[in-house]
């Protein structure tokens, strides 16, 4: 019992997911010495939801892998491929089977960001005690990882908040870091995800809102502009909000093309949504590569460069800051990687 106390306060005190999820599943580990262990998460659009595995300790492991979020959705495996998961997150309740071996899939979160289950492979069925335990220390994690969305997130619209971006910027550069090396070796990334990319999003005119409807319609356009980034970019993606009618988004492409796109897109829905009471409004975007080296505020001048131009040249538009400055509207200064002046 003092050993599990010990990994209980050990739980929380993690800050980050990903080691909140270790500590979870090495608390598993101690408390039922399993076969394996894995953290599912359902991802992907409402007609095409797939499980991606997160975290997973397998047979003799010490340690539990961290799978890379990056993975391509279509490979994948559906949620109908995993009835049992599938069962345990839909009624919220504790799944057997009996079998060689035998599993056991606990419901974990239903909110909109973390819908995901706990799936335990043991040589034998698991006693009733044992499931009461587990579904304790499951409680426990589920109360910690609320109290981190509530200082992470956005009250309004759920987005992740500003104070959360630096750390995941850093992630993302030494991960790019790392993939470089990689490709540097001819190892490339299986995933073929590509490099990070930063955008800008702000709302065009949004002070005219809040001025001819009022604070709480423009409540309410913020909180579907957030709703609609959720259906335009992909699960592995970083959507925040700064403040105001200012947003950002963290994402992984190919290549600028593919960055691009997914901007345009939403642009495109923005433009074509009926807000109520509003009707239609528009956004701009300015996106930026993240560089090797990069630092957060390099990266966001040079974004910023970009949205401001959208915004200067007619709004209700996506600005590449690498395409401004090969077409001569943007100018890199030689002594500061970030930064650019607009002609």
């Amino acid at each position: 019992m003092p050993h599990l106390v010990e990994n209980l306060a050990n739980l929380t005190t993690h800050k980050d997911r990903d080691e909140l999820e270790i500590a979870l599943v090495l608390t598993i580990k101690d408390l039922l010495a399993p076969l394996t262990i894995a953290i599912c998460r359902i991802v992907g659009e409402r007609d095409d939801e797939r499980w991606f595995t997160c975290t997973f300790l397998g047979p003799g492991e010490r340690v539990p892998k961290i799978d890379s979020a990056w993975n391509n959705r279509d490979i994948l495996p559906r949620l109908s491929d995993h009835p049992l998961r599938q069962q345990a997150f839909d009624t919220q309740q504790v799944i057997r089977q009996i079998s060689s071996p035998n599993i056991t899939v606990f419901p974990l979160s239903r909110s909109f960001e973390m819908r995901s289950v706990l799936e335990v492979h043991t040589e034998g069925p698991l006693a009733e005690e044992s499931i009461k335990l587990v579904t304790g220390v499951l409680r426990l994690y589920s109360n910690f990882q609320n109290l981190l969305d509530y200082g992470e997130r956005d009250t309004l619209t759920e987005l992740l908040n500003r104070k959360t971006f630096d750390g995941a910027f850093m992630k993302a550069t030494i991960e790019q870091n790392k993939a470089s090396d990689l490709e540097q070796n001819d190892r490339r990334d299986a995933s073929g995800a590509g490099r990070y990319w930063l955008a800008m999003i702000d709302i065009d005119h949004f002070k005219r809102v809040n001025d001819t409807y009022g604070h709480l319609i423009g409540d309410e356009v913020l909180l579907l502009l957030a709703r609609l980034m959720r259906t335009c970019f992909r699960f592995h993606d970083q959507l925040y909000r700064f403040g105001g009618e200012e947003f950002v988004v963290l994402m992984r492409c190919k290549n600028e093309v593919d960055a691009g796109h997914a901007l345009e897109r939403l642009r495109k829905n923005t433009e074509n949504h009926l807000f109520p009471q509003v009707g239609h409004i528009t956004i701009s975007i300015g996106f930026s590569e993240v560089r090797t080296g990069d630092t957060p505020s390099g990266a966001f001048e040079r974004a910023d460069k970009a949205v401001y131009h959208a915004k200067a040249s007619g709004r209700n538009r996506v600005c590449s800051h690498a395409a401004l400055v090969v077409e001569g509207i943007l100018v890199e200064q030689a002594t500061n990687m970030g930064d650019v002046e607009l002609f």
